[in-house]
């Protein structure tokens, strides 16, 4: 018997909260409970901690997701839209200075909350960002795919402009660009909604000026929410979830939908190279959402490591609907033209991270958030790549955390020296704490907690931003 998708955990985890709150609506899972839109912008600087924050944790975690203004139809509502908010908790020298949390400054935000418009230019009408936020050029700027450009944010989360970094164009870009470690660089294989017929690969430098685009023609228009990056090439993912028009005509706010009529396949592009250089590679039909990382062998084969689900958006019009999830190491050969997929953990899981000093070379750890079959107890999961045990760390009953991310000790530690951190929901209670865990002592007690005053939705993805050495 298959183990119970997102959609059904989402469901489980609302019941157990609701009936402790307000009548729980089974319309949509993914606008109660845990993953609720909170309705106002709060600034807190009385911010209780237990525990000891490192003192090398000196700059801001921001973390992004889905909070809808308005939702005209509920039932008809998909996790992934609607406009974004930013959270984020500012630590400075042991101390938790502040959290905040902003609205991205939409159109539909700013004419609901009666404020200007933020300046820049917009693609029609989409202009909702909701899915990442990164630091590039010394700025901050939340991330969306499919449509809407970048929005920047100033260092207290402040919709300043939207702009495709520092350079005219007007196109699609990636929620999930890679950055070199070496040279700086952003590299985002990005799909345009509007575009059925092509996707394109992006480079942007430290500068935040674009220095290479490359079309790259694929069928039936699909769905590519991450890609990977090796020393010698970026790894592409062309797999059977592509826009739906019948999802339009049937009123979701989605249009992307299981195609098992499109090719599966994994693509290598070399950096410099352009779109008939690709060698393609087959793959069983499946879904990635998130890679982990990437790198080139000496034999001149690819390993990438990614969280493979079974299928994609079959029944559900709501949120993923997976039957199976697993943590996989896919190798692409010199010489062949399959994938071959070896299973790491067939645990669900999501969510991966890692060191990413090691980006484009091989790691030994990862690191992802569990699923399970009991509400609430959703366990940061380390994996040791070169053949150890995984460890857990168990945030407690009724706590739920968000994608955990790495950050070392300092620029020269060892991997796995240093800290996991993420926002853990507490169903109980229904608000939020930042959670600081050691991870070279998974298993133990955190750190720190920081307690906040306020939920922080179930979102997706941010990023650790140290203050200048």
């Amino acid at each position: 018997m298959p183990k119970a998708s997102i959609v059904d955990r989402a469901a489980a985890w609302t019941s157990r909260l609701m009936q402790k709150r307000v009548p729980y609506s089974s319309a949509n899972p993914f606008l109660e409970g845990a993953y609720a839109p909170v309705r106002e912008e709060r600034t807190e600087t009385e911010l209780r901690v237990t525990g000891s924050l490192p003192p090398e944790l000196s700059g801001l975690y921001a973390r992004i997701g889905p909070n809808p203004i308005d939702v005209p139809n509920p039932a008809l509502h998909h996790w992934f839209v609607g406009d974004g908010m930013v959270h984020g908790v500012r630590l400075r020298e042991g101390r938790a200075l502040w959290y905040r949390n902003r609205w991205i400054g939409s159109m539909s935000v700013t004419k609901a909350l009666g404020r200007p418009e933020v300046p820049g230019p917009r693609r029609g009408v989409a202009d909702a960002v909701n899915t990442n936020v990164i630091r590039q050029g010394g700025r901050l700027w939340a991330l969306v795919e499919a449509g809407a450009l970048p929005v920047e944010l100033s260092s207290e989360l402040e919709s300043v402009r939207h702009s495709y970094f520092e350079s005219d164009l007007s196109r699609a870009f990636s929620a999930h660009p890679h950055r070199d470690p070496v040279t700086g660089d952003l590299h985002a294989v990005c799909y345009d909604g509007l575009v059925s017929n092509r996707i394109s690969y992006v480079r942007v430098d430290p500068n935040c000026r674009v220095t290479r685009v490359v079309e790259i023609p694929v069928k039936h228009g699909p769905m590519v929410h991450d890609c990977a990056l090796t020393a010698s090439s970026v790894v592409i993912l062309d797999l059977p979830v592509t826009f739906s028009m019948r999802e339009i005509v049937n009123g979701t706010t989605f249009p992307y939908h299981w195609n098992p009529a499109h090719e599966a396949r994994v693509g290598l592009l070399p950096r410099d190279g352009e779109a008939h250089e690709i060698r393609w590679f087959h793959v069983d039909p499946c879904y990635v959402f998130h890679t982990c990382n990437a790198y080139d062998r000496d034999d001149g084969s690819v390993v990438l490591d990614a969280v493979v689900h079974s299928s994609m958006f079959d029944r559900s019009r709501q949120g993923p609907d997976s039957d199976r999830i697993t943590f996989e190491r896919w190798t692409l050969g010199q010489g062949s033209g399959d994938v071959r997929r070896t299973v790491i953990s067939d645990e669900p899981q999501e969510f991966p991270r890692y060191d990413e000093r090691y980006s484009a070379k091989p790691q030994r750890y990862a690191y992802t958030v569990g699923f399970t079959d009991q509400p609430g107890r959703e366990p940061l999961i380390r994996h040791d790549l070169s053949g150890g045990p995984s460890v857990k760390h168990d945030f407690g009953p009724h706590h739920v955390t968000a994608e955990s991310v790495f950050v070392p000790r300092s620029a020269d530690a060892a991997e796995n020296d240093g800290w996991l951190i993420s926002y853990v929901y507490d169903l109980r209670e229904g608000r939020s704490d930042f959670v600081v865990v050691n991870a070279a002592d998974l298993a133990g007690a955190p750190q720190a907690v920081v307690h906040l005053p306020v939920p922080v939705p179930l979102g997706f993805h941010g990023n650790w931003m140290p203050d200048p050495v």
